[in-house]
């Protein structure tokens, strides 16, 4: 079995995700896509405390970009420029090539009667609220959950116990949309307008049906193609399946020459090497990159290629957060060297750096000045004219 460093196996990470690429002079729709085809997939959360999450990991890897460009090719559809981007829930909700969209048909089976239990006990007290909300969609078109809802004349009855508080209307619409009958024809103000799968997936795309077993096959394919290297754990992670599901995929990709067999330094589980994944002799530039950038989302991977532990502390109360509210790790020549806590504070036109943290040994001036143009770069992005630095952190005094 061939040995690799752990340096060799972070650069082929870093290589496989589009980051030892260069970055276009002026970012298109290609360049945006093509980002999609290195990550496979862009997680959606609603969080906007600097900018949606899957615009941040776009911006990570080719500079600023206009974000319509990613909203058209998820969200519009025309004869000229259809749509190439589609939701679903692969790691957790994301945005998946359309074409990738027969992978998850063993997935919609399986949320046939809900996505967890207190879904299912909602479809169970609602049996016909499904058909009534699939027949006002068939009449007026694509519509939230909230408009569905006034179609209906419903008074919003709650289900009991749910996080969100979620009506059932909505809870009935999730259900379909997870099973596959309703899919996302658009966003407006993020809330999902939802319409008949039929009328957002292409027929020839919507007719295919792939077996369980090879769908498992490709999507472990797209999984190593994303990481271009991994664990069987780091490739079941990437779009949320079991090990059951994963081991015989890896098995047939083995034989198949697709995946070869490597040891890496100081990792206690075997890796796989995605055939072909380049491996640069250095990585450079910088980026910083939102809690849900697909580098970084696994926690586990992310400590295990670049000694970096990190956790997303949104839930935590801000007594007992180390780091603050919405947390970038900052990527330099590939490596993690710091964190930097974020906010857009778009009323006042500033982008707000709260705290700023460098890991042991980078709390540096070179370090600092990197960080300062990156942070100037994302706020000309977002629009915002000032970066006001806070005073928490080893970083800070330097910014």
């Amino acid at each position: 079995m061939r040995k690799i460093s752990t340096g060799v196996a972070r650069r082929v990470a870093l290589a496989a995700q589009g980051f030892a690429a260069r970055k276009p002079v002026r970012a298109t729709r290609r360049s945006v896509l093509g980002v999609v085809e290195k990550t496979q997939l862009l997680q959606l959360d609603s969080v906007s405390a600097v900018v949606r999450a899957h615009y941040a990991p776009v911006f990570s890897r080719i500079g600023a970009y206009d974000r319509a460009l990613l909203d058209e090719a998820a969200w519009s559809h025309n004869a000229r420029r259809p749509r190439r981007l589609v939701e679903y829930w692969a790691h957790e909700a994301a945005l998946i090539p359309v074409e990738d969209w027969p992978l998850m048909g063993w997935r919609m089976a399986q949320f046939e009667h809900g996505r967890w239990s207190g879904m299912r006990k909602v479809v169970e007290r609602n049996p016909t609220l499904g058909k009534d909300i699939l027949d006002v969609i068939t009449e007026v078109g694509a519509c939230t959950a909230g408009e569905v809802e006034r179609h209906l004349e419903l008074d919003k009855p709650r289900a009991k116990g749910s996080w969100w508080n979620l009506s059932d209307t909505k809870m009935i619409c999730e259900q379909l949309f997870a099973a596959g009958a309703l899919s996302v024809d658009k966003r407006v103000s993020f809330a999902r307008h939802y319409d008949l799968t039929e009328r957002v997936i292409p027929p020839d795309i919507l007719a295919r049906k792939v077996s369980e077993e090879d769908a498992m096959r490709e999507l472990v394919r797209r999984a190593a193609t994303a990481h271009g290297i991994g664990t069987e754990t780091d490739l079941r992670d990437y779009y949320r399946l079991n090990r059951k599901q994963t081991e015989p995929a890896i098995a047939d990709l083995v034989d198949a020459g697709e995946l070869l067999p490597v040891e890496v330094e100081g990792w206690d589980k075997p890796a796989y090497l995605r055939a072909g994944t380049p491996i640069p002799r250095r990585v450079e530039g910088a980026a910083l990159l939102c809690p849900f950038d697909p580098l970084i989302f696994f926690r586990a991977r992310t400590e295990r290629l670049f000694d970096f532990h990190y956790r997303i502390e949104i839930y935590t109360p801000e007594p007992k957060r180390v780091h603050g509210y919405y947390v970038f790790p900052f990527l330099l020549n590939g490596e993690l060297v710091g964190r930097v806590d974020l906010r857009a504070e778009r009323a006042a036109g500033r982008l707000s750096v709260p705290g700023a943290f460098a890991e042991p040994g980078h709390d540096t001036p070179a370090t600092a000045h990197a960080l300062t143009e990156a942070l100037r770069d994302m706020a000309d992005w977002l629009e915002l004219d000032k970066v006001v630095i806070g005073s928490r952190g080893n970083l800070a005094p330097l910014l």
